[in-house]
């Protein structure tokens, strides 16, 4: 994600389109670091929202409509004192920052005209809302910052307003072959670096894009570029700054599955393993990708103490695993302790008193071997002490055996809940997988506890050919899936060797088209542990040959027959209904 100077630039050309001398209405603060101004203009009613929180500062119009404080915080009412009903009459971004400037007229208590500017600076922690006079008198700010907290500038009434020149960077729109060849190439650094280190408002992601055009690896020491591909770089970080000039943006919200991973205002060609959906106003790309996220950070902090525990419990039962595996591998000498008391037992009648080792045939293998003594015991004391060593590591090995099966089934079976962690989308999915650490005793529940309501459904998907398929969020869906929804001839899908969702083909008695098993199947690799890999195993068979062993865990199943696809796990472009 990168609210860079070219996401600025596309909002600037995009407010000036739709609010340019439109009239401040409404000024409200529904949060600390926030604002939402009701604007009245040609094309109707708008809001204008800004924030210029640290880890979320944005900038867009929107429909929608936030409550506010019954008592509204100082800088809403000195907004209010001096705009309400005020005109912008200009919105300018300066050079490429991340910087948005207002001017707004607007009439004094004594009916002159009077023109005040107001400046977002949407610059991650370092962001602010300030409100200054036509001078550049600061009046009043969204956060003040003293000289303690900032020896750069301080952003204070009465302090004068300037943009702090801290990283002397250019200006890219003004970039010429001569200064980007003198600027960028003459750093000892990554070409990436290099290019977003000289140049104002461009963002990593967007100097990796410049150089994915030009078919460069942005990684690369500029060193290593010779003098045709140091032009051809140039060319196409020109060619990407004409787009900006003439306007020529492209707003989209780049998905990896039903994730949006990054937004950007220019089509980004790097991202070719994704799925790109393009609005035709960068505030909708801004506001459904800020919301996408809220979405799914919220998840990710409500199931964080779940995450926890599971990680915890998995590290431990690793731990467990791995000491047994080594205890495991040192009983595989108890069969040598057999044969030796077996070969004393043979060849011991001969043996002198106080021998320290005995030389014999092993007629297993027909080679001679030694075989180690205690000299103060007889052949057939020592055979004895060799047989009880024996049949105690034969003990061992039978009891680590069926201890280390335990200890993976519940690897298997942690490893099972963190797929399903990582698939929950809502509360209620998260209520049903604590409900089974709950069960499992990761969970201590606490007395007087109800049992909680479970709301979550399966996510339900019909393929290109109308044919329904269902996909189980966590093991408890699992089971309810594959043994009392799907019938005898309907089609089950699993990520072959690893944890993930059953997923399940209604046939309706029906034969499946291959392209929806292949549909199928990319639902079955998308909902697994393999969702990140370029490719998945993906086995599927009719749910009528699969079984559930006795007594094991949910969603656990075997199955003896079945065919395989791999799969790219990539489910865009499949229909979901819920």
């Amino acid at each position: 994600m990168a609210f860079d100077g070219i996401v600025v630039a596309n909002l600037v050309y995009e407010l000036n389109l739709h609010i340019l001398n439109s009239k401040i209405n409404k000024i409200a603060q529904p949060e600390n670091d926030e604002l939402l101004f009701t604007l009245k203009g040609p094309g109707g009613q708008r809001r204008l929202a800004m924030s210029a929180s640290a880890s979320l500062p944005f900038l867009y119009l929107t429909n929608q409509n936030k409550p506010s404080p019954m008592t509204a915080p100082n800088f809403c009412m000195v907004l209010r004192k001096h705009i309400a009903n005020g005109r912008i009459t200009r919105i300018y971004q300066p050079g490429l920052e991340r910087i948005i400037h207002f001017e707004i007229e607007h009439l004094n208590d004594l009916g002159d005209l009077c023109h005040k500017i107001l400046t977002i600076e949407l610059m991650g922690k370092h962001s602010n809302i300030i409100f200054c006079k036509e001078d550049g008198t600061i009046i009043d700010s969204i956060k003040h910052v003293s000289a303690q907290v900032s020896s750069v500038r301080e952003v204070l009434p009465g302090r004068s307003y300037f943009i702090p020149d801290t990283t002397h960077k250019e200006n890219p729109l003004q970039a010429t072959q001569e200064s980007f060849f003198s600027t960028v190439f003459h750093k000892p650094e990554s070409i990436c670096r290099a290019i977003y280190g000289s140049y104002t408002g461009i963002s990593p992601s967007i100097a990796n894009e410049i150089c994915y055009r030009a078919d460069i690896d942005g990684d690369f020491s500029v060193a290593s570029l010779n003098e045709d591909e140091k032009l051809h770089l140039y060319h196409h970080f020109e060619w990407f700054m004409e787009d900006i000039k003439e306007c020529r943006f492209t707003p989209n919200i780049v998905y990896r599955g039903k994730e949006p991973i990054d937004f950007a205002a220019l089509v980004c060609t790097e991202y070719n393993d994704c799925t790109r959906t393009e609005f035709s106003l960068i505030s909708e790309v801004l506001e459904t990708y800020y919301a996408s996220r809220n979405s799914y950070t919220r998840i990710r902090q409500k199931s964080s103490d779940l995450r926890r525990i599971v990680t915890t419990a998995l590290e431990r039962n690793r731990k467990k695993y791995s000491l047994q595996a080594r205890q495991l591998k040192d009983t595989e000498k108890r069969e040598k302790y057999r044969v030796y008391g077996e070969l004393l037992n043979t060849y011991g009648y001969g043996l002198e008193e106080g021998a320290k080792k005995l030389e014999a045939l092993n007629y297993y293998t027909n080679e001679m071997i030694t075989i180690p003594l205690d000299e103060q015991l007889s052949a057939s004391e020592n055979a004895k002490k060799y047989f009880d060593r024996y049949n105690k590591l034969k003990r061992t090995n039978e009891a680590l055996t069926e201890l280390i099966e335990e200890t993976k089934n519940e690897i298997d079976h942690l490893e099972s809940i963190a797929t399903a962690l990582t698939i929950a989308v809502s509360e209620d999915d998260l209520v049903q997988i604590k409900e089974e650490l709950i069960e499992f005793g990761y969970i201590r529940k606490r007395h007087g506890d109800k049992k909680a309501k479970i709301k979550s459904k399966p996510f339900h998907y019909i393929s290109s050919d109308g044919f329904h398929m269902y996909v189980g969020k966590n093991n408890y869906q699992n089971d309810e899936l594959t043994f009392k929804f799907a019938t005898g001839n309907d089609w089950w899908f699993h990520a072959k060797g690893m944890p993930g969702s059953h997923v399940i083909v209604k046939t309706e008695g029906e034969e499946l088209p291959d392209r929806t098993f292949e549909e199928a199947g990319r639902l079955a690799g998308f909902y697994s542990k393999g969702r990140e890999n370029e490719k998945v195993e993906i086995d599927y068979l009719q749910k009528k040959n699969v079984k559930k062993p006795n007594k094991s865990a949910p969603g656990f199943v075997v199955y003896y027959t079945n065919y395989s696809l791999t799969i790219h796990p990539d489910i865009s472009g499949i229909d979901q209904i819920s």
